[in-house]
């Protein structure tokens, strides 16, 4: 399914085990409970990504804050999440996965209770955006203890629990919100939604100094210093006009995708020079251009992420703005889809090594015909009806984005040497991140405009934004396609040519 190029690997020193520590050869007895700890803390940080939609208003009548400054609850987490990931992932590979997930998770219960305490937006905002540092700084450490304390087929089984958990939190945000919202009911309920992780994140704290590999990298590396700056400025200017897109950010600040591009070009001829030198780039390039399948699998990571994050918002304002539903009702309109992503992602982590890239086909192909029949159901049947009918569409979409998530992760990461697993992580979910942000901006905008053109028409409005939706994931399933493909080709025996004078050789 592909080998690992040797000028990725060649030079660089193994990993070494401590001295009076279990050998990390992938069959520490702890390794299952320890993966438990990180999908916790990974759920934790990846859910506080969607759970504060809900909490929005509440927030912004208590602090009395102005749309654009509540806005940047959401949006200003999201950024600094991505703008860590790579940094992080590298961090972690140079000075010790197990040492950055810890100190990290620790950031994150302590910012968690600071947003909590919150007395003023700015101080919500300043906690938030710190609170977004330290979820960035833990994310790519999992990924990468999982390349470090699974081999084989268990790889695949572990692979497929972090997908299911990368799925399931984005799906199930609004639900939990809600829940807690009723739950935690009166003025200050909208605290709750940030306390909650602090009892769960230091438990998690405790169990993870216990449980953790004590694995210390062989060599101290300096960090790329240039490419930090590069790839943050990219990332910074391409997320900048999207998550203020509500306050008109794309209009006015347009020029900065351009800045963008410029600046990631800028770094992708950095990094080259840095390895041709003999350095330790942030992120090698020969990650996308020698690592068979991460190139393909990041793509397909994006471009369904642009789907799949983009839709949630519109489900939630459809249910809410159109239909009158209470944020919990209007999250658990869309819980067939997370129930369908949790039970289909454990069981393709099973899977993938066997089927391969068929499975993402599959996944996918399901998540345009469930996403596909959704956005029509809404459009087309009547009344409160649709809710009920939408339940199976929902249903099979959630299946299909389970065979998705957990199969792409395994198949894009198997190949990476487990030295730079940390950067090649980070890298992967800042895609995810990237392409996140334009469907969470460019979907609820697109409704927004058909509301705009047809006042009250929200069955329009919904149906044409998940459609759209689909477009960016009918992309990745033809990359997918592709792909599996090639492999196929790649994997069919050619038959040797015998000539007919020897086929008899040796008998009689």
């Amino acid at each position: 399914m592909g080998t690992r190029p040797k000028d990725v690997t060649k030079g660089h020193r193994s990993e070494r085990v401590e001295p009076g520590t279990q050998a990390d050869d992938g069959r520490d007895p702890r390794r299952w409970k320890a993966l438990a700890v990180t999908l916790v803390a990974g759920f934790m940080s990846l859910l506080d990504v969607t759970i504060v939609a809900v909490a929005l208003p509440s927030m912004q009548r208590d602090l009395h804050a102005s749309a654009p400054a509540i806005q940047w609850v959401v949006s200003g987490y999201a950024l600094a999440f991505a703008l860590v990931l790579v940094t992080a992932g590298r961090i972690g590979d140079t000075v010790g996965r197990r040492r950055v997930f810890l100190l990290a998770l620790g950031a994150f219960v302590v910012c968690s209770a600071a947003a909590g305490a919150a007395g003023t937006i700015t101080l919500l905002v300043a906690a938030r955006l710190a609170q977004g540092v330290a979820a960035g700084c833990l994310a790519p450490q999992n990924s990468a203890l999982i390349q470090q304390m699974f081999r084989g087929a268990d790889r695949g089984k572990a692979f497929g629990l972090f997908g299911a958990t990368v799925g399931v939190s984005s799906a199930v945000g609004p639900v939990a919100g809600g829940l807690i919202l009723q739950l935690a009911q009166g003025p200050q309920g909208w605290r709750w939604i940030f306390y909650v992780n602090v009892p769960v994140g230091v438990l998690a704290l405790l169990l993870g100094l216990r449980l953790l590999p004590k694995v210390a990298p062989g060599r101290r590396e300096r960090l790329d210093l240039g490419g930090v700056l590069l790839l943050g400025g990219g990332v910074l200017a391409l997320m900048l006009p999207l998550v203020l897109a509500e306050s008109g950010g794309v209009r006015r600040l347009w020029w900065l995708f351009l800045l963008g591009l410029a600046l990631l070009a800028a770094f992708a001829r950095w990094e080259r020079r840095v390895a041709v030198r003999d350095g330790r780039p942030l992120l090698d390039l020969r990650l996308v251009t020698a690592t068979r399948g991460y190139a393909v699998g990041a793509a397909i990571a994006t471009l369904y992420f642009v789907g799949f994050s983009g839709v949630w918002l519109v489900f939630a304002l459809f249910f809410q703005n159109g239909q009158g539903y209470s944020p919990l009702r209007s999250g658990l309109a869309v819980t067939p889809f997370a129930i369908g992503s949790a039970l289909a992602a454990a069981i393709a982590g099973r899977l993938v090594e066997r089927l391969g890239r068929l499975l993402t086909v599959c996944g996918l192909a399901a998540v345009v015909l469930g996403l596909g029949a959704t956005a029509l159901i809404l459009r087309l049947a009547p009344g409160d009806g649709s809710v009920w009918l939408v339940l199976p569409a929902l249903f099979l979409g959630g299946v299909g984005s389970g065979c998705v998530i957990s199969p792409n992760v395994t198949m894009t990461l198997r190949d990476v040497p487990v030295r730079m697993a940390g950067a090649a992580g980070g890298a992967l979910q800042t895609g995810q991140r990237l392409g996140g942000a334009v469907g969470t901006a460019a979907l609820p905008g697109l409704f927004y405009v058909v509301l705009g053109a047809h006042p009250h028409d929200y069955r329009t409005a919904v149906a044409l934004a998940v459609g759209c939706g689909v477009l960016p994931v009918l992309c990745a399933f033809g990359l997918a396609v592709h792909d599996w493909l090639r492999d196929r080709r790649a994997a069919s025996p050619r038959e040797p040519e015998v000539p007919h004078s020897h086929t008899h050789a040796g008998q009689g």
